[in-house]
């Protein structure tokens, strides 16, 4: 389960829109582009290369 500290200072690194938490499947969606990012033991992998969709 990811901090809401640092939800709160996560950004889409593709268009540095605002992420929604899914911490059922582990993902991170950005609200402007919808790629999705996963995350893998409760780090965020926010390369633009790994994200989905968008």
């Amino acid at each position: 389960m990811l901090k809401k500290e640092l939800l709160d200072i996560l950004c889409c690194p593709k268009c540095k829109g605002s992420l929604d938490y899914n911490p059922t499947a582990e993902t991170l969606t950005c609200t402007s582009c919808a790629t999705v990012y996963p995350v893998k033991d409760d780090i965020p992998i926010m390369l633009v290369d790994e994200g989905d969709g968008g």
